[in-house]
């Protein structure tokens, strides 16, 4: 495993706002980064630096070892960047579009023709080829803006929210590319607010907020960051439900009570022998349990203790 996109503590200011605050992470070939943050946290502003579309004040973001400041043209040649939004034009179909934008590459003759049947293959283009772009559904247009991404055959891909306003079917299938897409040996650094979606996908992931960076790190070593000594717990009694609520919202180190399906999640402050302890005033107090397991932590757990939805 190699570093493919490096970023190295940078700084981005509109005025007095400062949108990106001296960031610094980095994604290695055949990693899949989440990138995210709360609206307004900075990064798509972090993106568009890194994919050469905006300049720092301070930093720098190295593609391959190669500067985005010194040699913008150069990583353009290495990374693909796929937008949240971008035009589609009128009466046009989808191989129009598609070789258009790899004679904008560079790609000439057999090279052009062998990689637009690829990428129409790999992204299930093929058979709509002659469809109209305005035709497309938003799942397929998500598929030819990832299609256009990827004729330059780049090693890292930034791709900005690419299921914003899919389809569950859609969500899953781009989800299976971008996986099959890191299993070529890509870097891909995806953000979205979907964020079951990226805990399936993502081997690291960075939060950012109001232009910081949280924490970054593999998901394991994050989830691990946020957990501190809170262990949340599902309980599921015989007894009513609105009694056990009260009889724990009254036990020490039980800091809140929810209802979920048939049951209570509760969020418990303390060691082992604690737990141990509740379980035994459950007990005793004639509550029967029947299920008592800790709950996982998940990404937006991680999200929600991490950050504060401060706004910029």
């Amino acid at each position: 495993m190699s570093v493919a996109l490096e970023v190295r503590n940078l700084t981005r200011r509109f005025g007095s706002l400062i949108a990106v605050d001296d960031a610094s992470f980095q994604i290695e070939r055949g990693e899949i980064l989440g990138f995210i943050g709360p609206n307004g946290a900075g990064k798509t502003t972090t993106m568009r630096i890194c994919a050469s579309l905006d300049l720092p004040d301070e930093g720098d973001v190295l593609i391959e070892g190669v500067s985005v400041l010194e040699y913008p043209r150069d990583v353009r040649k290495r990374l693909g960047f796929m937008p949240d939004s971008y035009g589609a034009y009128i009466h046009t179909t989808i191989t129009e579009y598609l070789d258009f934008f790899a004679r904008a590459y560079g790609l000439r003759g057999r090279e052009r023709s062998k990689m637009l049947s690829y990428v129409k293959e790999f992204t299930g283009l093929q058979p709509l080829q002659e469809k109209l772009i305005t035709s497309l559904s938003k799942g397929m247009k998500q598929r030819l803006c990832l299609a256009k991404t990827l004729l330059h055959d780049p090693a890292i891909l930034i791709l900005d929210e690419p299921a914003a306003g899919l389809d569950p079917h859609a969500r899953v299938e781009l989800r299976e590319l971008v996986k099959a897409l890191a299993e070529l040996g890509k870097a891909v650094m995806i953000s979205s607010h979907i964020l079951t979606e990226l805990a399936q996908i993502c081997s690291d992931i960075a939060v950012i907020e109001a232009g910081m960076i949280r924490a970054t790190g593999t998901v394991e070593e994050v989830v691990r960051m946020a957990k501190t000594h809170h262990t949340r717990i599902f309980l599921r009694t015989l007894a009513p439900v609105d009694s056990v609520q009260r009889a724990l919202l009254e036990t020490p180190g039980v800091e809140s009570v929810r209802p979920e399906r048939s049951g209570l999640v509760l969020e418990f402050a303390g060691e082992e022998d604690g737990l141990a302890r509740l379980l035994g005033m459950l007990v005793s107090r004639g509550f029967d349990p029947v299920e008592f397991a800790p709950k996982e932590i998940n990404l937006e757990d991680v999200f929600l203790k991490l950050t504060e939805g401060q706004l910029q």
